[in-house]
């Protein structure tokens, strides 16, 4: 597990998007597995600075998300389909179908996660995914406790998850309860896995993760197995691991 120790956030997300530009650059059809939430946004908006550049093109390219919430419409402001389209898809070359979030708008959500799992198994899976670090260890919306063989699954979140995401939505109340999720075991297959984490409130969960035994209840210590882990974090987040 390789540590790159950024200055800052601003440092933190230059540092991943230069790194996630050299992939693209680097593969004829890349396929990179996405993340959402406050922490890659600063990656995103470097990505999109890239491309403004010409820097990198995403014509190639082919996404899929981590997750998506069970009952959201994908253009509720809410849903991650609309977080990927506001934050990422709407500025830069890639085409719509070439896109993959979880359909969280489904009558049937386990039948949605047998057809997401083989689209990226069909794909043959990410060859960089980026991810975050919960507080608890999830990562994805894999909670403790989730197998480490899981693959694409509906998963009940967690209230510490829903607490640390009720800041985008009014109440807390309206925060879902369940997510569809890649599994543990559908993240192990990328190629090169890049986690970011900032902040002084990710630093115990840092140090689990580099340190910590290797466990279903903290599920992101999965990452000691993987043979080609980037962790990428400003010097708050870093800060217990001596």
């Amino acid at each position: 597990m390789e540590i790159l120790k950024c200055k800052d956030y601003a440092d933190m997300s230059e540092k991943a998007a230069e790194l996630i530009v050299n992939t693209i650059n680097g593969l004829q059809k890349p396929v990179l597995g996405l993340a959402t939430g406050s922490t890659p946004e600063g990656l995103y908006r470097n990505l999109i600075k890239a491309y403004k550049k010409n820097a990198v093109s995403f014509v190639n390219a082919t996404t899929f998300n981590l997750d998506e919430y069970v009952g959201l419409r994908e253009d509720d402001p809410n849903s991650y389909k609309y977080y990927m389209r506001e934050k990422l898809f709407d500025a830069v070359d890639i085409s719509v179908e070439h896109t993959h979030v979880p359909n969280g708008d489904t009558g049937n959500p386990e039948e949605e996660c047998v057809r997401y799992e083989k689209q990226i198994r069909d794909a043959g899976y990410a060859d960089l995914q980026v991810l975050g670090l919960g507080l608890n260890g999830h990562i994805g919306f894999n909670e403790p406790g989730s197998s480490f063989d899981t693959k694409t699954h509906t998963v009940d979140l967690d209230l510490s998850t829903r607490k640390a995401n009720a800041r985008f939505f009014d109440s807390l109340e309206q925060v879902p309860e369940q997510a569809i999720t890649m599994g543990i075991s559908t993240i192990m297959h990328g190629e090169k896995i890049v986690l970011l984490v900032s902040g002084i409130n990710k630093a115990d969960a840092v140090k689990k993760l580099v340190h910590g035994e290797i466990t279903e209840e903290f599920p992101a210590s999965v990452l000691q197995q993987h043979g080609n882990v980037i962790v990428i974090g400003d010097e708050a987040a870093l800060s217990k691991l001596g």
